[in-house]
């Protein structure tokens, strides 16, 4: 039988020659060892949400996910150890009864914690970095089985380019990460005009500890979430209630949506309309990971690009007015972070606005999505590593003052590129 595995949007898929799925670091070493000596490449998946080509291979594709432990918590310190395959959720659910918490996490959290730190995955907050600045000490497993521990003070390099490495450097065995004692948010979605919101944008950014938006080509509405910190007893909501709000009508209506649209396209901007005032005033009061997290049962493909905050109306302008030539019912995602000094994050050196643009399974991405690119490129957008662009190393390189430092560890750290496949031949050229 052949070994097959396929991502999440059930768009990328590849044979290896292996699937190995080891328990611990010293089987991660064997393996590795193993490939060297039969000749084939290494890539490791994660939970296989990115959209990308970015693990597939014909060699060994190795999962981490009987690595799901959490090691060691130091509460008086807030530093706890993980295994690389463990889940944000996983992780946020355990770590709770511990009386700690991500500082901020995008609104996906089935990912593991090595793929969403290897791509840059973020949530939004104009003062919170990605999720990958939380990486206090990384171990990484090499290719001739040796362990290296990385963090500021014993390879400040080496811990720059891991936090966000794309599976280039090496395999992530196990990270130490540096948590805030567990909090509550109460999280507020509501419809508001794009232009109200652009028109004072600031207010909104700076105004709340996580701001973000979506919005249809089609509709003058946008549907604003905003996530605080509030000093209250968390408040689930009942199970009949998040599933009515989650499932019923995040999920199974709008992907009913979807499919009408994909069906009759003419009707695109008569659904963008009609899902936008179907937002209505919505409250949540709970443990941060729930009011962050929810569930993603639409099957689509996604662009997103990190552009300078200073940037934000226009290029969302521009993207919503592009976004109306194309045949698309979803919407426009729209979030901000806090800058970082990963080297190949998105949001490196500069505050930074994120937006994504998604289509729908089996509908047509390439041109809308190209055309998106044009826009990014425009205000200097880079790219987030885990979804749909088409850069390659020589137009990447300019955008990250510190690409070559990067390309010296991968260098030091994968000198024969056992690692690469692809996708990094394409994005970051040959070691």
């Amino acid at each position: 039988m052949t070994n097959s595995w396929v991502n999440w949007a059930g768009d990328q898929r590849c044979a290896p020659s292996v699937l190995a799925t080891p328990r611990n670091a010293d089987e991660v070493a064997e393996i590795l060892v193993g490939a060297v000596a039969d000749g084939r490449n290494v890539r490791v998946a994660g939970a296989g949400h990115s959209f990308t080509d970015t693990v597939l291979t014909d060699g060994v594709l190795m999962n981490l996910s009987a690595m799901n432990r959490i090691i060691d918590i130091d509460g008086a310190n807030g530093l706890v150890r993980v295994e690389g395959g463990i889940t944000l959720n996983a992780a946020s659910a355990a770590l709770h009864a511990a009386g700690l918490a991500f500082p901020n996490l995008g609104d996906i959290d089935v990912q593991t914690i090595a793929g969403a730190t290897a791509t840059g995955t973020h949530g939004t907050g104009a003062a919170l970095q990605n999720i990958s600045a939380a990486i206090h000490s990384a171990e990484l497993v090499l290719p001739d089985g040796s362990r290296v521990e990385l963090n500021a003070e014993s390879d400040p390099d080496g811990w720059r380019a891991a936090r966000v490495g794309i599976g280039a450097l090496g395999v992530v065995t196990a990270l130490t990460l540096r948590l805030v004692p567990s909090f509550v948010l109460e999280g507020i979605e509501r419809p508001i005009p794009v232009e109200e919101i652009l028109d004072d944008l600031d207010a909104h950014v700076d105004g709340n500890e996580h701001f973000e938006f979506y919005m249809f080509a089609h509709s003058p509405l946008a549907m604003t979430k905003r996530n605080n910190t509030v000093d209250l007893p968390e408040q689930p909501r009942a199970r009949a209630v998040d599933w009515f709000a989650d499932i019923l009508m995040s999920n199974y209506a709008f992907d009913g949506l979807c499919r009408l649209g994909k069906w009759q396209p003419g009707l695109i901007p008569l659904i963008h309309r009609g899902a936008a005032y179907a937002g209505s005033y919505r409250r949540q009061v709970d443990r941060s990971y729930r009011v962050f997290a929810s569930p993603r049962l639409i099957r689509f493909t996604e662009m997103e690009y990190a552009v300078p905050r200073a940037h934000s109306a226009e290029a969302i302008r521009e993207i919503k007015e592009l976004a109306k030539r194309f045949d698309t019912a979803m919407p426009i995602e729209v979030r901000w972070v806090a800058p970082d000094d990963a080297f190949l994050s998105p949001a490196s050196g500069r505050d930074t606005c994120y937006i994504a643009v998604h289509q729908y399974r089996g509908m047509e991405w390439e041109p809308y999505f190209r055309a998106c690119e044009a826009v990014f490129d425009k205000y200097e957008g880079r790219p987030h590593w885990g979804k749909r662009h088409f850069q390659e190393a020589r137009t990447l390189r300019e955008r990250y003052p510190d690409w070559d430092r990067f390309a010296a560890v991968r260098r030091r750290l994968d000198p024969k590129g056992l690692f690469v496949n692809p996708y990094l031949d394409r994005v970051l050229g040959p070691i």
